[in-house]
């Protein structure tokens, strides 16, 4: 991935404030669901969302800028135990060895033992004088734990977590693979796809692991298996009444206001939520927030007046 600063429009000296408020405007801008006719958008959102979990969060925006873990948030090598400066050279961390076969006198390393001697110490004594005027050494790995398997994360909607589909995922050695994301996969939940992880002669292929992260919405919020919606009604259908149109993870549903309505009501939605292991779906909550028009209005203030010197009364009197 890119580097996350520059992913982010923000200079490295910038806050945390500042990191945020650049996060969630990039966010909404590149959500998938606000430009469904441009096929980059989602790989756009994840780029986002990635850069957002390093410097987001305070502890890995120090690790990346000191260099301890690289723009996937994967650690950097720091080279060998008991390298460092004055005893590697140009390679840094590396020492500097001169290797000899045979282990008669003046073939030893560093005055006493073989190459043999050496390899046996690096693996476990699993290194044995070659056979038949092969290669002069053959390994034993069966005592020595190779992991090949490869570790990524993938951002998905949350949405996509419900339904499911196809999403393309970027490896670190540049290498993009398609993948299926089932229906009702949750954050933390891993993917795994077999043989396509790093390999080494002699060993069959890792597997590659896919760590689900589910992306931030624009206006949804989880909790657990319900979710829960902020929904804007005018003045008119708070008091009046109405039936309008609220969006859910699936098709979007007509929803009765009932007559004086007041900001702040909920209506629960039965399983409208995300799925459960058990098979059921969690519930979507609906909360009711009044927002008045944009701007002054004469008629309106005018209104508002006559009625409150008709009809006073006080919605705060319990706080007293």
């Amino acid at each position: 991935m890119r580097d996350p600063y520059e992913v982010l429009g923000v200079p490295r000296s910038a806050s945390a404030a500042a990191i945020k408020s650049a996060y969630r405007k990039l966010a909404k801008k590149h959500h998938p669901d606000s430009n469904k006719d441009d096929p980059k958008a989602s790989a756009r959102f994840a780029e986002i969302n990635s850069a957002n979990e390093i410097l987001g969060d305070e502890e890995k925006r120090k690790q990346f800028d000191r260099g301890e873990i690289d723009a996937d948030g994967k650690p950097r090598f720091q080279g060998f135990p008991g390298g460092g400066a004055g005893r590697g050279g140009p390679g840094g961390g590396f020492e500097n060895y001169t290797f000899r076969s045979g282990g008669g006198p003046g073939g030893g390393f560093g005055g006493g033992g073989g190459f043999e001697d050496i390899l046996n110490s690096m693996f476990g004594g699993s290194a044995r004088g070659g056979r038949g005027g092969g290669s002069p050494f053959e390994f034993d790995t069966g005592g020595v734990g190779v992991d090949l398997d490869l570790k990524v994360a993938m951002s998905v909607t949350l949405e996509e977590s419900v339904k499911g589909g196809e999403k393309r995922v970027r490896l670190p050695s540049g290498k993009e693979l398609n993948v299926k994301v089932p229906p009702g996969v949750t954050a933390g939940q891993q993917i795994r796809l077999k043989g396509q992880g790093e390999s080494a002669p002699g060993h069959r292929p890792g597997d590659l692991l896919i760590t689900i992260q589910i992306a931030p919405h624009p206006f949804f919020k989880v909790e657990g298996s319900d979710v829960r919606l902020d929904l804007p009604i005018t003045l008119y259908e708070a008091v009046l009444g109405a039936k309008v149109r609220a969006p859910t993870l699936g098709s979007a549903v007509e929803l009765s206001i009932p007559k004086n309505t007041s900001s702040g009501r909920t209506f629960r939605l039965k399983g409208k939520g995300l799925p459960k292991s058990d098979g059921s779906a969690g519930d979507l909550f609906i909360t009711t927030k009044i927002v008045l028009p944009d701007g002054n209005d004469a008629e309106l203030e005018a209104l508002m007046t006559k009625w409150r010197d008709k009809h006073p009364y006080n919605p705060r009197s319990n706080l007293s």
